[in-house]
């Protein structure tokens, strides 16, 4: 086989979908890791994941060959869910209150950095994209719920979709473990202050 072959081959094996078992494994993988990482911190064993996840050794290394491989895949699960629910919140609520669920589902997203802090700040090269994914995915959604709880009269129209992402975000992630909840109340008091 030749050097072309061998490439075009290995990025097909990257680009197709998981099977809907190795689907489940993936999913068993970063559940687990997110889970311990929050325990335990971020260097815990990856034998550790793997028993918590029920799957070998071996599959874990397949789907994630390096820890940071990992850490980005959690982080960008949880952004893509944060994306997605701003969805949901439009569809289930009147456009100020689905702004409000919004903002509230980012401290549940700064929760699970919580374990990951010590990686995420460690200078890797493999994970200086992400704080660059994290505003690319979340400004838009951000931007589109300003817009429409400021259509129906429900905010101010001066927001910077930006700005106010960076104040929820720093609001968002508390100081402390047990703080999730001032975090709750900081990240709703600065939404009620946007309030006409």
């Amino acid at each position: 086989m030749g050097k072309q072959e061998a490439n075009r081959e290995s990025t097909d094996v990257v680009t197709r979908p998981l099977r809907a078992d190795a689907r489940r494994n993936v999913d068993a993988i970063l559940e687990a890791a997110k889970r311990l990482f929050a325990e335990m911190g971020v260097d815990v064993p990856m034998r550790t994941i793997a028993a918590e996840a029920g799957v070998g050794v071996g599959t874990l290394y397949r789907h994630f060959p390096l820890r940071s491989d990992m850490i980005k895949a959690i982080i960008q699960r949880e952004v893509d869910a944060c994306v997605e629910y701003a969805s949901a919140a439009a569809e289930q609520h009147p456009p100020g209150e689905a702004l409000a669920a919004w903002a509230q589902k980012l401290v549940d997203l700064t929760a699970t950095k919580r374990g990951l802090g010590t990686a995420l700040h460690s200078g890797d090269a493999a994970l200086r994209s992400l704080p660059e994914y994290v505003l690319d995915r979340l400004t838009p959604v951000l931007r589109q719920l300003l817009d429409a709880a400021a259509a129906d009269g429900a905010i101010h129209r001066s927001v910077d979709a930006g700005e106010f992402l960076m104040a929820l975000l720093r609001l968002a992630s508390p100081a402390s473990e047990g703080a999730v909840d001032e975090a709750r109340r900081m990240v709703g008091l600065l939404v009620d202050g946007l309030r006409v």
